[in-house]
Order: C-alpha cells, then sequence, then structure tokens
C-alpha cells in the first residue's frame, strides 16, 4: 500500500474558523492531518513571530474528525515552527494554510498571515500552499472551493514544488458552476490606498481605525486580478527570495566606495 503524505494544516482566522474546518475535511480524504493552528484570528499579521512573549500549545478536540488538532497562542508563522520543531515526530510531505476568509491576492500576499504560514514551510523545505476565499464573512460558503483545493492539492504531491517556491491560490466568491477553471498567474500590480480615520476615546484621546480602498493598477489579462474578476480559480507561484536579482549589476556599476 502507498503511504499516506503527512499534511500539516494551519491558517491565520483561528482553529475554529468555518475556512479551516473545510481545509480540514478535504485534506482527510488525501493523507494524514495535523493542525496547528492560532487560537484567535491573526489575520494581517505577515510574518510575525513572537519573540518578547511566552508562547503556549495545547491539544484540542473540535468537530467528530479524528486528526490531531493543537491552538497556539501565537502567530501563523509559530504555529509552523512549533509544529516542525515540537509537535510532528517527521517532517510533513506539504504544508497547506488556510482556507482564509478573504483575498490574499496581489499585495495583500505580503500583509497576509495565511501565506505568511505557507511561506515559514516553504523556507522549511516543504510545499506549501496557501488557500484562500473571496469572501471576508464568517460564515462564508467554502462548498466551491472543494474542487480545486483537492485537485491543486493532488497535483502538488504528485509533481512537487521547486525549493522555494510557495502557491498563492485564490478562488473568487461566485458559485461553483460559475467557476471557469484553474489559471496560472503572475502577482497584479495594485496596492491600497488607505486613510486613518481619527476618532476620540471617551478620555479625549486620539485613536485611530485604518480604512482604504484597493486599487489595481495593472490591465494585464495574465495576472491574478484578472483571473479573479473573470471567474478563474488564480495560482500564483510565490516566492520568499525578495532580491531583485535584475539589479545586481546595476549597484555594482555605483561607485559605492566609501
Amino acid at each position: 500500500m502507498t503511504k499516506r503524505p503527512l499534511i500539516l494544516i494551519t491558517n491565520d482566522d483561528g482553529i475554529n474558523a468555518p475556512g479551516i474546518r473545510m481545509l480540514i475535511t478535504i485534506m482527510n480524504t488525501i493523507g494524514d492531518v495535523v493542525v496547528v493552528a492560532p487560537d484567535s484570528p491573526q489575520s494581517g499579521m505577515g510574518h510575525a513571530i513572537t519573540l518578547d512573549s511566552t508562547l503556549y500549545v495545547r491539544q484540542v478536540k473540535l468537530g467528530n474528525n479524528s486528526q490531531p488538532e493543537y491552538s497556539c497562542s501565537g502567530t501563523p508563522a509559530d504555529c509552523v515552527k512549533l509544529a516542525i520543531r515540537e509537535i510532528l515526530d517527521r517532517k510533513p510531505d506539504l504544508c497547506v494554510s488556510g482556507i482564509n476568509h478573504g483575498s490574499n491576492s496581489s499585495i495583500n500576499v505580503i500583509y497576509s498571515g495565511t501565506m505568511s504560514a505557507a511561506i515559514e514551510a516553504g523556507i522549511e523545505g516543504i510545499p506549501a500552499i496557501g488557500f484562500s476565499l473571496l469572501d471576508y464573512k464568517w460564515h462564508a460558503d467554502f462548498e466551491a472551493c472543494k474542487p480545486y483545493v483537492k485537485k491543486i492539492t493532488e497535483e502538488v504531491l504528485k509533481n512537487g514544488l521547486p525549493e522555494g517556491i510557495i502557491l498563492n491560490v485564490n478562488i473568487p466568491n461566485i458559485s461553483g458552476h460559475n467557476i471557469k477553471g484553474i489559471k496560472v498567474c503572475r502577482q497584479a500590480k495594485a496596492n491600497w490606498v488607505e486613510e486613518f480615520d481619527k476618532r476620540k476615546n471617551p478620555q479625549g484621546k486620539d485613536y485611530y481605525w485604518l480604512t482604504g480602498k484597493f486599487v489595481n493598477l495593472d490591465h494585464g489579462e495574465d495576472t491574478d486580478e484578472w483571473a479573479l474578476e473573470n471567474g478563474y480559480v488564480s495560482v500564483v507561484p510565490t516566492q520568499f527570495d525578495l532580491t531583485a536579482h535584475y539589479y545586481i549589476q546595476n549597484l555594482n556599476n555605483w561607485n559605492l566606495n566609501a
């Protein structure tokens, strides 16, 4: 018999989030699952790690499935680090993060706790995928995600990923029969135009709420934003090496002698 792959599951919405519960259901059809996820929502944490406070992990029993589950007081990246170093008895064959409640396309990948958990696994040499649904509601309907999450996962397990490559998968918020398929894309050039809503608390002290709107500056038809707007699941190969390799020679032509 072929040995079932060991799959580490994490997220940034918290271990009780409906998105991760759906991901657990899907992954149980593919391999042996271990869940290590934050005990509370950690959206927008990026690749933060806990340095100045203690970390707590406890085993929990949620739902009717039999897979081991652990809730962690830290960030998504903390969860992956602890899973690899303290909880698992061997390196997982795959790490999947999500399914996130909301988009992680384009520039959102920089801020995403979901993708940072997957990237942390990639740093450790583990094939990894971050999954997101473009619906921020807590009780979002994840049914349409099922076949795409399963297919992409199975293809990664079959084909592997090059070292340092992580897949960023976003699924449009439309009914399953309206999804046209999967497109491999590049990350769109887009950003948030941000504002701060300034208010005063009852003691007269200023405080702020971050607001803003997402602006797509990229009109290419090969981007994740185009794919999602046109009813496709977007798959972007992502890397954690942020070096602008093309510019190294330009810098070498500068006079940098002090």
